[in-house]
């Protein structure tokens, strides 16, 4: 049976949403008019714009309320995220290696590119973590190494191959103008060059990032905001042990 879904804001299913965009023009009646116009031709009913605040001469920030007209059935949607199922513990994620592999995991973690932005990679692998999760330095069998931000990806592909990594993480936060993309892009195709993609799990990650992108882009898995250490572990060796079963 179909689940239709839509917005609410007031009373279920009234459709009201809120917006917020910035128009390259100078703030005052003629600007809020031109918003609200603009919204209703995205297919928007009775919008209002309650915000309007000039962010310089010419560039307007606004934001409006709005009725969205249609709905989902919820039932139909299918989740892109890879932290389907159950994630180990980090005894758990231990135990499993000491199992199924034998020996420690060697990751490789680093925020590439310009990006200088070090929290979302040092959640995943400092020692301390994020919101009680312990990063994957702390693991008994993970040897974790973290380098930071601005690491080009030539760097990152030397010192993977030099401490025999199994898995490389990459963290993306800057996305303006894609250039995580293309970042990413260059990272796989050096891999690639070297003829040594195959020998890593490669994963990307970044509060903007998407599963589905980052397998597009030719990482194995992509995991966005909200992730922590021990999700990231579990599919990492996961797909280490799968991995030596398909050779």
């Amino acid at each position: 049976m179909a689940t239709i879904v839509r917005p609410y804001g007031d009373t279920l299913d009234d459709g009201k949403v809120q917006l917020s965009f910035s128009l390259p023009v100078a703030e005052g009646p003629k600007a809020r008019e031109a918003a609200r116009l603009i919204v209703e031709s995205w297919g928007f009913r009775d919008c209002e714009v309650v915000h309007s605040a000039p962010m310089s001469e010419d560039f307007t920030f606004f934001v409006a309320y709005a009725k969205a007209q249609g709905g989902i059935d919820f039932e139909l949607v299918v989740a892109d995220d890879a932290r389907e199922g159950e994630s180990m513990s980090m005894d758990e994620v231990d135990a499993f290696i000491r199992e199924r592999i034998g020996r420690k995991v060697v990751v490789v973690g680093a925020c590439t590119g310009f990006d200088a932005h070090t929290v979302g990679i040092d959640a995943i692998m400092n020692m301390k973590g994020y919101n009680h999760h312990y990063g994957l330095e702390r693991y008994a069998m993970i040897e974790a190494h973290n380098l930071g931000a601005q690491v080009t990806n030539e760097r990152l592909v030397e010192y993977s191959a030099k401490v025999k990594a199994d898995a490389i993480l990459v963290s993306q936060v800057v996305t303006q103008k894609d250039v995580h993309i293309a970042n990413m892009t260059q990272l796989v195709e050096l891999l690639e060059a070297r003829g040594e993609r195959s020998r890593y799990v490669l994963v990307a990650g970044g509060p903007r990032l998407s599963n589905k992108l980052a397998i597009e882009l030719g990482y194995d898995v992509g995991f966005g905001r909200g992730s922590y250490a021990n999700e990231v572990a579990t599919w990492v060796v996961n797909r280490i042990v799968d991995k030596a079963k398909a050779r």
